[in-house]
This record gives structure tokens, C-alpha cells and sequence, in this order.
């Protein structure tokens, strides 16, 4: 196809190119001119990660072909400052948290900037109405509805009050996060930014089938294609199948005998751009032999089902088995027992940004640039995969958009894109479509449960009784973990002596499933709305019932794990009351309801001898600081929470400390952002490793103040005698003094977790489980619209457990998000519909029902303290205890307000007519 000129305005400069005449304005903004800080999330403007103003108005680059919009002016995230000046609405974003992973922000940013160009006093709701095209995963979106108030000289509902709230000079404070500055301004590199010297472009063969045997693939024509450097298949990969544990492995990366779901990987291709490479993929052919499938799990178990894996007969993937205690007896012997059954579809975790990896393979090994929860878990699958030493391969340090549970383990397109750059000697990128984003990363279980819970007359929880049967899809992932998390959290969170709990993860011909942090839903929402019904029947207010069955420290669990530090019960108070619960419970018009209710979480668990932590502590010559630690920040604030606990340890100011983290290469191992432990333990770590170089400075500084080392104390840069403040010296001087005595200010720490090694998720299921725990409780009021059936969200409040704040401004930003994704998400929303060949129907963001900033009210959270011993300043897992609270809350809410217990989530408009329609036939 020839080339067309055009001119385009961007920034405030004349850009002259030649382009294909059917380029959007979104490739040539990104490929051309390699402006990245517009997001591709979509391809089809539904997102609003590549939005850009155009002549002052935000609109979608996706949408607009380059040539239609010369002689207009365009402004990207990159114009909009004034050299290292922030613009004011960029700088708004960094001071009130409107930030987190980053990768929405330059869209969100500029939307704001238009409203606010013409509106400079909008409304709350005018603010959410004008970024309502603008899709976030991670914030909830109130913290990015506050910036844009707080800009324009309003204050947002939930926005605290300024102030110190603690003794600490940094930890406690509420500072702008370390990685907020580079990300208001679009600086900061995600995988699909990267553009290396000679890289070539990959894309992939996918199954047409749920299930079917792969006879012969044919690459002949693909191979003579002009352009094509290198095609892969299962037979170019060396006899590896990926499992997290020893008997979950049960995946290749590409398949060599059948396609276990439908869009499987069996085949690849890298060429010098990416229509090459979809034109080569297309000219493979695959002589397939089709084999009968199952969809449902139920079926899935059932004798004469089909088979997906030779050696796991009847399809089950894991079956989890706990039984403590005496539990029919008990049940039995109870006052009420409550029986429901509650199912749930798959969701998406939706991370907006795709699935992206670049690979460079040459002499040296591999570098590797993906998305990931922790670059030392890739590592070691990649080596094994491609058969070269771990330390060949090298993760390198990027910018994540959206974790979520979802990039907790290896991806095909990681191993794909290595294969191929190993093949052809050239980088290698590959980046997955919105619809492969769907498809052919991991998905959230779907699930059945059925439990059953009993209590005496009093309302003292008796015994539960709770069979899971989970969709696992196709291979086995994290399943032994996704199987159990569901009884360890529900016996961390209540009291009862007598716990049977079985989970059955089913495989099917679907894509596989991994970590969620409030899977199964049906679980956590089945156990509240039991509980409610029970209270009801008991005539107890659901907080009265709650609060005699909380948990408290000391507490040991049916498993015999004991509870460490706890605030359970004062976060049941404070967001009952903040929410109004007394006033409002029972008292509201019909069709409103509020209610109510409460989840722990683990802080790290084991995970053998990847389950820890290390970090160095080094002092430059000027007196900065570098942290090293194997931790990665996929936007919870992980880098600036290990900055402030660094900082504080040491004396000095935040700004003083630089870091270096998720990057095999230079880093020490670590856990990742996996298991909640991130504070607990890689912040442990880095406590550890700076008081260790503390302990240097101090022995340097005794010599030049002429003091016992035990009198001197670190604070604002400066080292002191107790008592005499006037005696001190910096520390950017010690350090210098240090260096010109030949020692080198360099400190190493690590941290594991305080758990049994002996507990195992599958044939051990006793011990303590993990070293510390959150707990939170979240309330929310509804309105249901009985002629439509459509539930509204009026109000969120969430109290969370969170130990001792490092940033309580980052604490805020967990809960809201959690928030988000357990109600309208997860009780409200979400969910993946199938033809009968397998085939996901609303694998976009059109047809896949995500929150819009519209369909969120304000969040308000409470950041609660209990000051946790094992934990970094008292610091604990930082606010996913609400995605497991806010769960139960949304369910009673609906329940409360229309008299019928929801058995099937989401509670859709559908459902909820259904459930009228069920209690009229009822009365």
C-alpha cells in the first residue's frame, strides 16, 4: 500500500511523516513519533487509555485516522507540562493520590483538563460524567474525582483532613507517592512502550476449538512469507510443562498434543512489523482432530465426561479436604442452621493494560521486559522452559499495569516471545489484542457453593459446612491456593470451633484460572448473607452478631493458626457508624437497604525457599541512599512504601532515598507482590538492611561526635546525642567520613515469614498459616429499581486493619480499590458468558460489563491501627481485607432491600427481577 504525507500539530510542533493512509492517529502518535504516554488499552475507543486533545476536546486517537486531523492541534500527555513544571491538574493527581498504576492516568489527566477548561468549578457528579469514558481498574476512582475537586477549590466527601498522625518523621505521613510524578507525566514505560534497535514483531496461532488433537502443523507458506524471521511450535520448545508446584504441572507453553481450550497458543510468528506477522500466522496451517469438550465443571466431574488430562482422572484438577472439629454434631446440636446454595460465573481481572512482552536474547541469555508480580518468580520458570541457567535470564524493571492476582505466574507469551528471539537473534515484541487480554490470560474462577452454618441460641457460631466446586479451565495454575484461600479466610475472620471445608477444582475446556484476592465470591457473599438471615431469625442487629463472633489476638483457628495483632472489632464500629448503620438499618424507604460485612486476609504465607525477602542498603558519596530489593510495584506503591520505611530507619529525608527493584539482575530474591506480603516481608527486609547500614553510620558518627554508639539516634539527616540535639552531625558527612576511612556504608537485610514449613495447601492444611493479618469491615447502601431491576450504589464505607499506616494516603488508595472490585465489580457487574463451542461472548470492553466512574459513589475509607509485631513499624497487608468485606456488604445491601436472598452473582438486573418475581410467588 503506498504512503501518504501529512502534517501533523502535536505539542505545539509541526510533524511532517509519510504514512499508510489507514494509520490511526494512536499508531503514528506511538509508533512514529514514540510520544508512549498515550495507552493503547482497546483498539476500538472504549477504554479512553489513548485519549488526547484535539483542538481542546478529549477524544479517543484509536478512533481517527492521522490524516483526517492535520492542521488541528493535538496535545498528548507530553505537552501538557512547562519543561519540569507539572501542570496543575497534573500536579493535583500526584498530591491527592489520583495515581497508582499509571497507566490510565494521561487519559484520565487530560479528560480533567478539558472539564476543567471549560467548567472550573464542576460538580462531583460532572467530574464523573466527564471521565466516565475513561476506564480504572485500580482507584476506585474517588481518589481521581478528589484531585480534580481538590483543584478546583472544593473538598471531596471522604478527602481527611491534613495533619501529622504519628511520631515518626516519615512513616505515617501522607506524602505523594515516589512514582507519581513520572506517571502523571506519561514518562513512565510500560512493556508495549519499549522499541528496541532491530526488534521485531510476533503474533500468534490460536485454536479454533475448545478441544482438539493437534495432528500436524504446517509452516512451509508461512515460512516463505517476505519478512518472516522465525516460526515456533511445541517442537521447538524442549519437554517442559509449567506448574506452580511439583504436581501441578500439567502446561506447555505451546502444545504438542492438543488445544485444551479455545484460543490456546499452538503457534507463533516474529516478523519486521505486525500485518507480516498476522499474514504468515494466517497462512499456518493446523490438521486438527476435534474432541468433545465440557464447559461446566459440575459436568466436568461426572463419570463419562470428557477427559482433558490423561493422568488426572474424573478432572479433578486439586481437591482440598479440611475437617476440624465435630461438625455434624455440632450442626446438629445448634439452635439455626442455615443452608443456601450460591453460584457465580467467571470474571476478567481486566488489567487496562494488554498483555505485552519484549524479549532480547543473545550470547549472554535472555532480557526480558513483561508484565509481573515478582521478576525472580519468572525467572526460574523461564530458565527451566528454555533449558539455560536462571541467572541468564534477566527480568528487567517495568512499569505494570494492573496485577490483581493476574500476572502472578508465567504466560505463554513470556516463553513465546523468548523462543522466538532465541530463534531469530533479534528482539522480539509481542503484545496481546483487548479480545487475547480476555481469552488467553488467566481468568477469575467461576464457582458453586454450598454451605451451611449454624449457631446456638445465643448467635454464637457453632459450625460450617462448605462444598466449592471451582472452574479451574484448562490446567492447574495456582489452583491448590485458589482452592483453599476461601476457609482461611473465613476462619481468620470468625470464631468457630468446628470447620469442614471441601473444594473441588474442576478443569474444562476454558482458559485457565489463577489468583483473585475474593475468590470464590460465592463463598464470602453465601457466609454474610447467612449470617444476616440468622441474625434476623435470632433478632439480633447483624452488628451485634458480628461482633460476638469476631476474633480476636491470640485466637487460634480451627487449622491452629493464631491470630497475631487484631482490630477486628473496632473496624466493625467505626464503619457502622461512619455509614449511619444504626440510623439507617431497618429505617430506610422500601427498595434501599444497607448492610454489612467483614473479611481477614494473610499477610504472606509459605513459600518454600522463595518465600522471602532480601534487600541492601547503600550509602553514595553525597549522602543519598540507594535501596536494592527484589520487590515489584505493579501501582500498590510498592517502591515508595520500601523509600518511606528506608528512609525512616535511617533518619533521613524521603527525598534522599532512590531505589532499585524488580530486576533479577541487579536484585535479591523476592516473594513479589504476591500473598499480601509485600510490607510485611519485603519491607521487612529493607527495615532490616537499613538498620544494618544504620549500625555502620553509627559507629563512624561515635568516633566523630566522641560518644558511645548506644547514645546516638538518627533523625532528618542529621545523627545526635540523646539529649543534647546540638551535638550532631550530618549523615551525608558520615558517609563521606565512612568512604574516607575505606568503608563502604553498605547494609543487607531479610525477612521470611513467621509460618509452620510444615503446612502444605494440599496434604497439610494445619499450622499457622501466615505471619500476620488484616482485617476490615465494609458497609454499602443501595437503591433498587424494582421496573428494571437495576441496583444502584449510593454509598461505600470501608474501616481496614492495615496494622500501622507506612503512607495513609496509599492505605486509602487499597481500600477504595477493593472496594471497587468487590462491589459493583464483583456482586454487581462482572461476568463472562460462552456459546456452546466454548467461545467467550463479551470477551470487550463493550460488552463486558465494567464500573464506569458513573457507576461508583464516593468510597470512604478508615485507616485502623493494631500496630502488628512481625510487621514493619507495625505494618500489615494494606487493604484487600475490603475486597472479601465489601462482598457481603453489596449482597445484604441488595437483600436488605428487597427481602430476597441472592443466590446467583452478579446480582444483574436480570437477577434481581427474578428474585421480585420469586418473592411475589412466595407471599
Amino acid at each position: 500500500m503506498g504512503r501518504i504525507p501529512v502534517s501533523l500539530n502535536i505539542n505545539g510542533r509541526v510533524e511532517r511523516l509519510e504514512i499508510a493512509p489507514h494509520r490511526t492517529l494512536l499508531e503514528v502518535i506511538r509508533d512514529d513519533l514514540q510520544l508512549t504516554g498515550t495507552k493503547c488499552g482497546c483498539e476500538d475507543g472504549t477504554c479512553g487509555a489513548c485519549t488526547i486533545l484535539l483542538n481542546g476536546a478529549p477524544v479517543r486517537s484509536c478512533l481517527l485516522l492521522a490524516a483526517e486531523v492535520q492542521g488541528q492541534e493535538i496535545v498528548t500527555i507530553e505537552g501538557l507540562s512547562d519543561g519540569e513544571k507539572l501542570h496543575p491538574v497534573q500536579e493535583a493527581f500526584v498530591k491527592y493520590g489520583g495515581t497508582q498504576c499509571g497507566f490510565c492516568t494521561p487519559g484520565m489527566i487530560l479528560s480533567a483538563k478539558a472539564l476543567l477548561d471549560k467548567n472550573p468549578s464542576p460538580t462531583e457528579w460532572e467530574i464523573r460524567q466527564a471521565i466516565s469514558g475513561n476506564l480504572c481498574r485500580c482507584t476506585g476512582y474517588t481518589k481521581i474525582v478528589e484531585s480534580v475537586m481538590a483543584l478546583s477549590g472544593q473538598r471531596a466527601p471522604s478527602l481527611p483532613k491534613e495533619g501529622v498522625i504519628s511520631d515518626y518523621s516519615v512513616v505515617g505521613k501522607r506524602v505523594s507517592r515516589t512514582d507519581s510524578v513520572p506517571k502523571a507525566r506519561g514518562e513512565a514505560k510500560f512493556s508495549a512502550d519499549l522499541y528496541l534497535q532491530g526488534m521485531l514483531y510476533a503474533k500468534v496461532l490460536r485454536s479454533p476449538y475448545a478441544h482438539a488433537r493437534i495432528l500436524n502443523i504446517d509452516i512451509s507458506r508461512a515460512e516463505k512469507l517476505p519478512g518472516v524471521r522465525a516460526i515456533i511450535t511445541g517442537r521447538d520448545a524442549i519437554p517442559y510443562r509449567w506448574g506452580v508446584f511439583a504436581y501441578t504441572r500439567d502446561m506447555q507453553f505451546l502444545p504438542t498434543d492438543k488445544a485444551r481450550f479455545f484460543g490456546q497458543e499452538v503457534a507463533a510468528v516474529a516478523a519486521i512489523n505486525e500485518e507480516t506477522a498476522q499474514e504468515a500466522v494466517d497462512l499456518i496451517k493446523v490438521e486438527w482432530e476435534p474432541l468433545p469438550h465440557v464447559l461446566n465443571p459440575e459436568q466436568a466431574l461426572i463419570e463419562g465426561a470428557p477427559q482433558l488430562h490423561d493422568d488426572k482422572p474424573g478432572n479433578v484438577s486439586v481437591r482440598i479436604f479440611v475437617n476440624e472439629g465435630k461438625v455434624d454434631r455440632a450442626l446438629a446440636e445448634s439452635y439455626l442452621v442455615q443452608e443456601g446454595r450460591f453460584s457465580s460465573p467467571e470474571e476478567s481481572y481486566c488489567q487496562l493494560e494488554n498483555y505485552a512482552v519484549v524479549a532480547s536474547f543473545d550470547s549472554t541469555g535472555l532480557d526480558i521486559w513483561c508484565p509481573n508480580a515478582g521478576p525472580h518468580m519468572k525467572a526460574r520458570p523461564l530458565s527451566n522452559a528454555l533449558g539455560i541457567a536462571t541467572s541468564d535470564v534477566r527480568v528487567r524493571k517495568i512499569a505494570v499495569g494492573g496485577h490483581f492476582g493476574g500476572r502472578s505466574e508465567i504466560s505463554p507469551a513470556d516463553f513465546m516471545a523468548a523462543l522466538l528471539s532465541r530463534k531469530a537473534r533479534r528482539p522480539v515484541k509481542l503484545v496481546y489484542t483487548r479480545e487475547e487480554n480476555f481469552n488467553c490470560i488467566r481468568q477469575v474462577h467461576s464457582s458453586m457453593t454450598d454451605s451451611k452454618v449454624g449457631v446456638d441460641a445465643e448467635g454464637r457460631i457453632t459450625a460450617v459446612d462448605m462444598r466449592v466446586i471451582m472452574d479451574g479451565g484448562a490446567y492447574a495454575s495456582t489452583g491448590p491456593i485458589a482452592a483453599s484461600v476461601a476457609y482461611i479466610m473465613i476462619e481468620e475472620a470468625y470464631k468457630f470451633a468446628n470447620l469442614r471445608y471441601e473444594a473441588i477444582r474442576a478443569y474444562t475446556n476454558k482458559p485457565p484460572r489463577g489468583m483473585y484476592p475474593h475468590h470464590p465470591r460465592t463463598a464470602y457473599a453465601g457466609l454474610e448473607l447467612q449470617f444476616d438471615a440468622l441474625a434476623e431469625k435470632l433478632g439480633m442487629d447483624p452488628l451485634e452478631f458480628r461482633i460476638k463472633n469476631a476474633v480476636h489476638e491470640g485466637y487460634i483457628t480451627p487449622t491452629r493458626t493464631v491470630i497475631t495483632s487484631c482490630a477486628e472489632v473496632e473496624t466493625m464500629r467505626l464503619a457502622t457508624e461512619k455509614a449511619g448503620w444504626k440510623e439507617k438499618r431497618g429505617h430506610l424507604p422500601p427498595y434501599r437497604g444497607i448492610g454489612m460485612g467483614c473479611g481477614s486476609v494473610i499477610s504472606g504465607f509459605p513459600m518454600g525457599i522463595r518465600g522471602g525477602s532480601a534487600a541492601f542498603v547503600r550509602f553514595n558519596e553525597d549522602g543519598d541512599v540507594t535501596v536494592i530489593s527484589g520487590v515489584m510495584d505493579n501501582g500498590q506503591g510498592n517502591d515508595s512504601m520500601i523509600s518511606q520505611i528506608a528512609a525512616e530507619e535511617l533518619g533521613i529525608p524521603l527525598d534522599r532515598i532512590k531505589v532499585i527493584t524488580g530486576d533479577t539482575s541487579v536484585t535479591p530474591s523476592d516473594q513479589g507482590a504476591y500473598s499480601q506480603a509485600s510490607t510485611v516481608i519485603s519491607g521487612g527486609a529493607v527495615k532490616a538492611a537499613a538498620a544494618d547500614a544504620k549500625e555502620q553510620l553509627l559507629e563512624v558518627a561515635a568516633q566523630m561526635l566522641e560518644a558511645n554508639k548506644d547514645d546516638l539516634l538518627g533523625r532528618d539527616g542529621r545523627i545526635f546525642t540523646k539529649g543534647a540535639p546540638e551535638k550532631f552531625v550530618d549523615i551525608a558527612k558520615v558517609a563521606r567520613t565512612a568512604l574516607a576511612q575505606n568503608r563502604a556504608i553498605l547494609g543487607r537485610g531479610d525477612r521470611w515469614p513467621d509460618a509452620d514449613p510444615k503446612r502444605e495447601w494440599v496434604k497439610n492444611p494445619r499450622g499457622q498459616v501466615a505471619s500476620a493479618f488484616s482485617f476490615g469491615t465494609a458497609v454499602a447502601e443501595v437503591e433498587v429499581d424494582p421496573e428494571t431491576g437495576k441496583v444502584k450504589l449510593l454509598n461505600m464505607v470501608a474501616a481496614h486493619d492495615c496494622g500501622y499506616p507506612i503512607n495513609p494516603l496509599a492505605v486509602e488508595q487499597q481500600i477504595q480499590r477493593s472496594a471497587m472490585e468487590a462491589g459493583p465489580q464483583g456482586v454487581l457487574m462482572e461476568k463472562h458468558s460462552w456459546t456452546s463451542r466454548g467461545q467467550n461472548l463479551n470477551a470487550n470492553f463493550a460488552d463486558y460489563w465494567f464500573p464506569l466512574s458513573t457507576d461508583v459513589p464516593n468510597i470512604d475509607p478508615i485507616v485502623v491501627t493494631s500496630n502488628d509485631p512481625f510487621g514493619p513499624f507495625g505494618a500489615k497487608e494494606g487493604g484487600l481485607s475490603i475486597a472479601v468485606a465489601m462482598t457481603g456488604a453489596v449482597a445484604n445491601a441488595v437483600q436488605d432491600a428487597i427481602g430476597v436472598m441472592p443466590k446467583e452473582l452478579p446480582v444483574t438486573p436480570e437477577v434481581v427481577l427474578h428474585m421480585l418475581e420469586e418473592k411475589k410467588s412466595i407471599i
